[in-house]
């Protein structure tokens, strides 16, 4: 992705996020100038991928395959493994219609999804496969605390105030259907770096082509600017 595109994509959901009466924290409007002169005060956002989270998947397709996240808090690992501690995390999404982000499950996060307004969230689920594979058995999954049996493949879909609890090991793709729907994300500590299992291959994080500068900084970004004496 080229960082011009980046910043476009950015100012319109935070344009979007803001018309939904939701606002992020004020970190998110840190310029890369200010990030370079923090010091181990922000340790827990670089750490834990708090922020902007913009990916097209490795695909190079953003407006077909891709999804904007906004990390707002993240516990750790350890925190689970403990039982202490900071044990959740919550991500505000925006999903483009027919925008799709691929099917993948996780081993550890379990997650409600919910539709914070806009249009319809679609949702495809299976069940995995002791091998990752796709099951054919029938699903169970909570609708707003109401328990619903559906058969693989079949696609739930959201409106505005629905929720879905989404266990361990269950596939889920999702896209948004008449027009563009705010998602928020509750769930157990967050790691994208070892806990998304994509059924096909598929990359998580963007390369960005650096053809202007940043507006504001992606959690990818951190390594790059964020140097505490």
């Amino acid at each position: 992705m080229k960082r011009s595109q980046v910043n476009v994509i950015m100012r319109s959901a935070d344009a979007f996020i803001k018309e939904r009466g939701f606002y992020l924290p004020p970190f998110a409007y840190w310029t890369p100038a200010e990030w370079a002169g923090k010091g181990e005060e922000v340790r827990e956002i670089v750490d834990h991928q708090l922020g902007w989270d913009i990916t097209d998947f490795g695909l190079g397709k953003y407006d077909e395959f891709g999804l904007f996240l906004f990390t707002i808090r993240n516990g750790d690992q350890a925190n689970l493994k403990t039982g202490q501690g900071k044990i959740y995390a919550e991500k505000i999404l925006i999903c483009a219609e027919g925008q799709i982000t691929p099917l993948h499950s996780h081993w550890t996060k379990m997650e409600d999804i919910i539709n914070r307004g806009g249009g319809i969230l679609a949702i495809q689920l299976y069940n995995s496969t002791p091998d990752g594979g796709l099951a054919d058995t029938d699903i169970t999954v909570s609708l707003d605390g109401v328990v619903h049996q559906f058969k693989a493949g079949h696609t739930v879909r959201l409106a505005p105030g629905e929720s879905i609890t989404l266990p361990t090991n269950l596939y889920h793709k999702f896209w948004a259907e008449e027009g563009r729907v705010l998602v928020g994300e509750v769930s157990v500590v967050n790691d994208d770096n070892t806990d998304n299992r994509f059924y096909e291959p598929t990359g998580r994080f963007p390369e960005i082509e650096e053809d202007e500068p940043p507006l504001y900084l992606l959690t990818i970004d951190y390594k790059n600017y964020y140097n505490p004496q």
